[in-house]
């Protein structure tokens, strides 16, 4: 090859590094989240005698701090021990929360029910996981031992 074609060779290449260098898309974080945790009610009040009353009083708040609706079909909130709880059919309105209790109980607009019969939050320490329809985490929380 001579020195010409060499230099010309070389001279494509550069450009065409150039040009993948100019085309590249830059990276882009995930876009926030406007759903986040509220209050976690892991320890329902009085003695855990394993009473509906009581697993209704064990809740975790989801709050939706953005304007616009959020659809949360297919949506799961686990625990550490993978407790699972999917969302079916249910949209929270802007600047609106749901408190997810463990218990039985008729969902409404602002309650949601897992239908358990047993406890799901740890009082000693666990953490909840909120995670997307496609599995994504969302937002998490832990407390005491872990």
């Amino acid at each position: 090859m001579s020195a010409r074609s060499t230099a010309q060779l070389f001279a494509v290449l550069a450009a065409g590094a150039a040009l993948a260098g100019a085309t590249a898309l830059p990276a882009t974080a995930a876009p926030r989240s406007p759903i986040a945790f509220g209050t976690i009610q892991y320890d329902s009040p009085g003695k855990d005698d394993g009473s509906q009353r009581s697993l209704d009083a064990e809740w975790v708040t989801i709050s939706n701090t953005g304007r616009s609706s959020v659809n949360l079909k297919g949506w799961t909130l686990s625990d550490r021990s993978h407790h699972v709880y999917t969302f079916g059919g249910f949209t929270l309105g802007g600047h609106a929360s749901v408190r997810v209790h463990t218990g039985i109980g008729r969902n409404s607009r602002g309650d949601v029910y897992q239908n358990r019969r047993a406890y799901v939050w740890n009082n000693t320490g666990d953490t909840a996981t909120l995670r997307d329809n496609h599995s994504h985490v969302v937002v998490t929380r832990s407390w005491g031992r872990r």
